[in-house]
């Protein structure tokens, strides 16, 4: 359906679809590669501020993390604080060493003493109400790193998962009853990873920061329900694909957090956010739509200008074909050019012309045909009246003839008269083309009369000729000619047939109306027409099987019919008799009292 349509278009219009089919398909590329490579480039760019914010973030981390090593390692070399830890007493040591932790570390900072099997002596610093307050199990795990200041991450369990980054210094004396040094306490601080933590991080970084436990967030600079939708992506995402939380997309990196030994306890994720990416995509993608648009229109505008000059003389040449198919063959087009369509139409010039001149030769070739098989068959046909003619009047010349002979051979004469006339008729009739004005006539009047007139031949032949046409049927006709069509399509019946013999031959005339129209049938039960003329049974002068005639009669027949707004056929199958109808428009019933029969 959609190609019946296509090929229904001018040519016109489909070199104006092509090209802006063309003209999209061209954009949809460009512009799918140059959003696509805009992509992977922002997002290859995002990813590099990602690895940027990192070794921003591990140098903010390694500086926090050497100042609380640092302060550690003062502290736990000055021999009065080593003093003051010996008495093991808590309240001494918070007045003494407190003051001097507050004095050069960060108020923010935790700060723990405790013995070698981790029990917390005291808290000097970052208030904490975590179990770091009562025992730190991560000094067992640290002793095996002494006399080596350790660092590292430390997550607590519970309920609510707590991040730590930690740093344990020990604190050695010298033992009085070896030479070795003895292991005093072991000096805790860190900081704890919370939101506030993030904030700085991403303040410093301008990047986006969650700590993860456990597939749980232990902080972050998002809000909580970004937070779990992000966690859940991350969890999703394969290597540096996008993660979103809901509402837009950010280029991300992990990275494990290890404890004193080595082993993640978390993960940190750094984040950047593809909103100001997007936007400039989406930027991107109205510049292309106008440019689309743009080039549409100007694509079109081009197209169309061009295209009426290759249309224009292919229109012409449209135009020309047309009539030449209506025998136009004067008909010559415009040459404008000197490409391709000037030659095409300069060669169609041309070949108008040959046609012109062949046609001329050919009609030359068929009148001079023409007449020479109109000449042979009017001797042929006339050979045998006028030898009746000649014949009969040679005998009533050389003979005394008794007057039943005379009478005799005076109506061969006169018959063989008539058969000239007849002849001459048709010709007569081929040649005039008259017509006469339609008058309103019963189509079984018209018929009978034809049945009159051949009544005694085929009496002659035994043939029954059978009208049937209803008596009801009426139309405009031309009466004499319709009914010398009837004559000459009953005549031929029954010069085709064998003589009935026994009465078996039969023509039978028939009608039925068909909407406005009548359909009239002639057929018979003769030998049919033979194959080899039945596709050229309406031409003039085509006859088999018949013995008088010029092979004119099917041709005139159909030529009243045809001028009668009417059209005829033929059907046949050898041995089985022939069928010839006809259909004529404008006919009606009308009553009549009474039924004609023939």
């Amino acid at each position: 359906m959609m190609r019946a349509r296509v090929s229904r278009l001018s040519l016109l219009w489909k070199i104006l679809l092509s090209t802006s089919v063309a003209v999209t398909l061209l954009f949809a590329l460009t512009g799918e590669i140059v959003i696509r490579e805009t992509t992977e480039t922002m997002s290859g760019s995002l990813q590099e501020e990602v690895r940027s914010s990192f070794q921003a973030y591990n140098s903010l981390w390694n500086a926090r993390a050497n100042l609380l090593s640092s302060v550690s390692r003062v502290i736990s070399g000055m021999s009065d604080v080593r003093a003051l830890l010996s008495t093991r007493d808590e309240a001494t040591i918070r007045d003494s060493a407190g003051e001097l932790w507050s004095k050069i570390s960060d108020s923010s900072a935790l700060f723990l003493v405790a013995d070698p099997r981790g029990k917390v002596i005291a808290s000097l610093g970052g208030g904490t109400d975590s179990s770091l307050l009562r025992n730190t199990a991560i000094v067992a795990t640290a002793q095996a790193h002494f006399p080596e200041q350790v660092s590292g991450f430390y997550l607590e369990g519970g309920n609510s998962p707590a991040l730590y980054q930690l740093s344990l210094t020990p604190v050695y004396v010298q033992s009085a009853r070896t030479q070795y040094q003895e292991l005093l306490d072991v000096l805790v601080a860190g900081y704890r990873v919370d939101a506030l933590v993030a904030l700085k991080l991403k303040e410093a970084t301008g990047s986006e920061f969650l700590f993860l436990a456990r597939g749980r967030a232990i902080a972050s600079t998002l809000n909580d329900q970004a937070t779990g939708v992000v966690t859940e992506s991350i969890a999703r995402a394969h290597g540096p694909d996008l993660v979103t939380d809901g509402t837009m997309k950010y280029a991300w990196s992990g990275q494990p957090l290890l404890d004193i030994a080595g082993k993640p306890v978390g993960q940190i994720c750094i984040l950047r956010s593809f909103e100001a990416a997007q936007r400039r995509i989406a930027g991107l993608y109205t510049n292309i739509i106008g440019l689309w648009v743009g080039a549409i229109f100007a694509g079109l505008g081009l197209s169309y200008l061009l295209a009426r000059r290759i249309v224009k003389p292919v229109q012409q040449l449209d135009l020309a074909a047309a009539e030449v198919a209506r025998q136009n063959y004067a008909i010559e087009v415009e040459v404008s050019s000197e490409d391709e369509l000037g030659r095409l139409a300069r060669t169609f010039n041309t070949m108008c012309a040959s046609i012109r001149q062949a046609r001329e030769n050919l009609i030359q070739q068929e009148r001079i045909s023409t007449i020479g098989r109109l000449s042979a068959s009017i001797v042929h046909d006339l050979r045998n009246p006028l030898a009746a003619i000649y014949g009969g009047a040679e005998m009533l010349v050389d003979g005394d003839l008794p007057s039943p002979r005379i009478k005799r051979l005076a109506s061969n004469i006169y018959g063989a008269s008539r058969r000239i006339q007849g002849l001459l008729q048709d010709l007569l009739d081929v040649s005039r083309a008259k017509t006469s004005q339609p008058e309103p006539c019963r189509l079984r009047d018209v018929a009978a009369a034809a049945c009159d007139s051949l009544a005694t031949t085929a009496e002659a032949q035994q043939v029954t000729v059978i009208n049937s046409i209803p008596a009801e049927i009426e139309l405009p006709l031309e009466p004499n000619r319709m009914e010398r069509a009837f004559v000459n399509l009953i005549g031929n019946s029954l010069e085709a047939m064998a003589e009935g013999g026994n009465g078996r031959g039969v023509v039978r005339i028939s009608a039925t109306l068909d909407g406005g129209s009548v359909v009239v049938q002639v057929e018979d039960n003769g030998p049919g027409i033979a194959p080899e003329i039945r596709s050229k049974l309406f031409q003039p002068f085509v006859t088999a099987g018949k013995r008088n005639g010029l092979g004119l009669g099917l041709a005139l027949t159909r030529q009243t019919v045809m001028e009668h707004g009417g059209e005829m056929w033929v059907e046949s199958e050898p041995g089985r008799g022939a069928r010839i109808g006809f259909r004529l428009p404008g006919a009606r019933l009308v009553r009549s009292e009474t039924a004609l029969r023939v």
